[in-house]
């Protein structure tokens, strides 16, 4: 396994650590527990960021920039203040 499969698989387990910590923090029945899973949540989103900068700085995770004109288009397709 080399580095950009290693760091795959641990975004990829980040990422499912987040969802995780996200339907914690929604199904919270206390304020205590809420705020205990809004915390992790935080730290967990915090780390994808950062595994996902070093992965774009590899050249291992390539983004590419999207058409105003699409994006447009979805804005207005789910706001209805746009129509």
């Amino acid at each position: 396994m080399d580095d950009k499969n290693l760091m795959e698989n641990i975004l990829l387990l980040e990422k499912g650590v987040c969802d995780l910590f996200l339907h914690g923090t929604i199904e919270s029945s206390t304020d205590n527990v809420h705020q205990t899973f809004n915390s992790a949540l935080n730290s967990a989103l915090t780390m994808q960021d950062t595994i996902y900068d070093k992965m774009t700085e590899k050249g291992w995770y390539p983004t590419e920039q999207a058409e105003q004109n699409k994006v447009m288009s979805v804005k207005m397709k789910f706001d209805p203040q746009m129509q």
